[in-house]
């Protein structure tokens, strides 16, 4: 049970609202979102009071959730808010590229809706306009006579339903290729594929009424004060239920520390100390880090043995793996101290149950999927599993990604998690009528390699913005010159579409979630699939969902299969879907808001036993977990500095603001410990250019709480620093770090 009252002991201090502190200002947050969107304020509060959020995935239906009681609002989802109310941009902005390419994705984004299809042809001047008739029978033409091994087609998160995913992957596949994926990938794929090659699982395996209750909340490489504001509520209710709190990450995140909640009359007033303990480690040392806690576990005989007999397997090799890894080489990867290891192990033994969250400060590493495979080692070792409040949370910071997968938007899986390959086209071909293709497509990072190579003629794009997401923009750049027909279905103009097509380039418009007839589903990082219902208001031009684009264009290709593909509306694809995800059964019958399911239950990888209680229960072969072999190489780099990409005022790609208000940092500031600031002779503002083997972006110093040896700079940004070609070797995904030389410029 929580705490009675207010606990004077957790305030962050005494200033009414953190007057003077650098954080921020959510009241006034609040009152210019209320400005910016002043010509549509009823249907703002009908899209905030009654739509799934389509922000982070925690997954508010209207201004509530499934766990807390209480509004649940937070300034991601009013920023992005001006997305769904705006009108629609005057198409004559769109006749001159050049100009256009000038501005800044935000400058774009504020001119407001596409309304209509537009296109440009190789050498002209800029878009006109277009019917969808003839955009229609244009793409439809190019994909009639193109091998279906050279089209692709990529889904971002921006607001994506499971109903575009689904039809999106099925239309693919209905052409012919498995060539499409979705921005999930770039985020979490490392997890999918470590927690299903350890658990037979890869989902959340637990709530967030888990954290309600659990001893213990560890954060790895994650900052959700900035990209999942709400869960800092339930932060707050499991601090007030006795829950202590973690955080592993090279920078002590001001956020982290502490935090103003605008929805409770306590934190609001006087702040909320957030983390407990801090440990902090090198960018890219938590796998070291991690093992040096085992170690430190197996010493002193912290480890659930019982759980490990009957539930695991592994566990020796993981042991010997450890056995030669040195403490001296330990604390050097890691960033910590061998004391700094065996403190966290004490914490982890003295909580019965935790939960631990981690982000893309795990994931976004070339041993992104080992990292997360010595997360689960860690829980495995402890035995946090089969009971409430412990688990596992790759928490997802995007509304569509969990879904995208799930829903059979990837190259190697189809629909349920189903490895593409003849079982599976099989299998799906007693569902669909037609036969998948059984080898496996290209993910997003080939996809650009394989354009770049000339061997993409055709690519569907439903939002996304390459030139800001991956490493080498200028590659990037040529890679997406070089495609013969380029098809961008998004809801404002980015700086991807403005780049010369090699023959043409098609806009076409969509609508928002909110606008969806028939109403639409997501779902959310526990898991639990959410019903989103249309929502009255003002629409712009000849928007479509981009479902029903997509079925039309492959009814169009292949028109003597076209009924195979129809869907008369959105019911009909959930329906189709609780057919081919099992797991999925129940979507079919969500049709108001704050209709919802949760597929697997509050928690996977559990069962109950004959007198009824929960026990662990791992859906492998034989039933067991598996441990992996913990294996630290040391990295290269010496004597440069190790460099991370982070986020600011942002939401993905998209920045709202030029400034941090939870760091004070701005856009071009550069995140450095002051003993290497000092080494390199820089103060706090100091002009400097940043080298690395890639490229170079000049920034300012920004003296902050990092290790030692560790440098940040914001995303997008930083993308210029960063080398193609290096990615996690079993996922697939771009490494977003690298090594570094800072040069202080000189000042004028």
């Amino acid at each position: 049970m929580a705490k009675p009252g207010w606990d004077s002991s957790s305030w962050a201090g005494l200033a009414p609202n953190g007057i003077g502190h650098v954080k921020p200002n959510h009241y006034l947050e609040i009152a210019r979102t209320v400005w910016r969107n002043r010509d549509q304020l009823p249907f703002a509060w009908r899209i905030l009071t009654k739509g799934v959020c389509d922000g982070c995935a925690l997954g508010t239906s209207g201004v509530h959730d499934f766990t807390l009681d209480g509004v649940h609002l937070c300034m991601v989802r009013l920023d992005l808010m001006r997305l769904n109310t705006m009108p629609a941009l005057d198409v004559t902005r769109l006749l001159d590229v050049e100009r256009l390419s000038r501005m800044s994705a935000f400058q774009l984004r504020d001119l407001g809706r596409l309304p209509f299809p537009m296109i440009r042809g190789r050498g002209e001047r800029g878009f006109t306009r277009s019917s969808w008739e003839e955009a229609i029978n244009l793409i439809a033409d190019r994909m009639t006579s193109t091998d279906p091994r050279r089209l692709a087609f990529y889904l971002t998160s921006r607001g994506l339903t499971n109903e575009t995913y689904y039809v999106a992957q099925k239309a693919a596949r209905f052409l012919g290729t498995n060539n499409i994926d979705n921005s999930s990938r770039i985020c979490h794929s490392p997890s999918t594929v470590a927690m299903k090659k350890s658990l037979g699982v890869a989902a959340s395996t637990c709530s967030y009424k888990d954290w309600l209750g659990s001893d213990l909340l560890v954060l790895f490489g994650s900052n959700t004060p900035n990209n999942q504001p709400v869960t800092m509520k339930y932060i707050y209710q499991a601090k007030k239920r006795g829950a202590r709190v973690a955080v592993i990450n090279p920078y002590r995140e001001p956020g982290l520390e502490r935090y103003w909640i605008p929805s409770v009359a306590e934190s609001a007033l006087f702040g909320t100390r957030i983390t407990d303990e801090f440990f902090q480690v090198h960018t890219g040392g938590d796998k070291a880090f991690i093992a040096g806690v085992i170690k430190s576990l197996l010493e002193h005989d912290w480890i659930d043995r019982k759980f490990i007999g009957e539930y695991t397997r592994g566990f020796d090799e993981l042991t010997a793996s450890l056995a030669g890894a040195a403490w001296e080489m330990l604390e050097r990867e890691s960033g910590a101290s061998r004391d700094d290891m065996l403190r966290f192990a004490r914490l982890l033994s003295e909580s019965r149950t935790a939960v631990f969250v981690w982000s893309m400060g795990i994931t976004q590493h070339s041993d992104g999927v080992a990292t997360v495979r010595a997360i689960v080692d860690l829980a495995l070792a402890r035995g946090y599993f089969g009971k409430p409040n412990a688990g596992l949370m790759p928490i997802r910071g995007h509304s569509g990604v969990q879904g995208g997968a799930e829903a059979g938007a990837a190259p190697n899986q189809l629909p349920g998690g189903v490895p593409v390959g003849e079982e599976g086209s099989k299998q799906f071909r007693g569902l669909w009528g037609f036969d998948a293709p059984e080898w496996p497509g290209l993910n997003c990072v080939e996809m650009i390699e394989a354009a770049h190579d000339g061997d993409i003629d055709l690519f569907y794009q439903a939002g996304g913005n390459f030139l800001e997401t991956l490493p080498d923009p200028d590659y990037v750049r040529e890679a997406v010159g070089r495609i013969p027909l380029r098809v961008h279905q998004d809801i404002v103009v980015n700086p991807q579409m403005l780049v010369d097509p090699a023959e043409a380039v098609l806009l076409l418009p969509a609508t928002t979630r909110y606008e969806q007839p028939g109403g639409c589903t997501e779902t959310t990082t526990e898991r639990r699939i959410l019903f989103s219902p249309e929502i009255p208001g003002r629409r712009i031009g000849e928007a479509r969902p981009e479902w029903e684009t997509l079925m039309t264009l492959a009814q169009r290709t292949l028109p003597d299969l076209a009924h195979l593909i129809h869907f008369d509306d959105a019911q009909a694809i959930r329906e189709e879907i609780a057919r081919c995800v099992p797991a999925y059964d129940g979507i079919q019958s969500l049709r108001v808001a704050g209709d919802q399911v949760q597929w697997g239950g509050e928690r996977l990888c559990e069962s109950l036993s004959d007198d009824g209680r929960p026990v662990p229960l791992f859906p492998t072969a034989d039933g067991r977990a598996s441990f992996s072999e913990l294996r630290i190489e040391p990295r290269g780099g010496e004597g440069k500095l190790r460099l991370s990409t982070r986020r600011g005022k942002q939401f993905n790609s998209m920045v709202h603001g030029f400034r941090d208000p939870l760091t004070g940092a701005s856009r071009d500031s550069v995140l450095m410990n002051e003993a290497d600031a000092k080494t390199l002779g820089l103060e706090d503002g100091d002009a400097v250019l940043i080298r690395s083997a890639a490229g170079e972006m000049s920034g300012r110093c920004f003296v902050s709480e990092i290790s030692a040896g560790d440098v940040q700079v914001h995303w997008p940004e930083g993308n210029s620093l960063i080398a193609r070609g290096v990615r996690e070797p079993e996922s697939g995904i771009p490494d977003f770090n690298t090594t570094v030389e800072i040069l202080r410029l000189k000042k004028n």
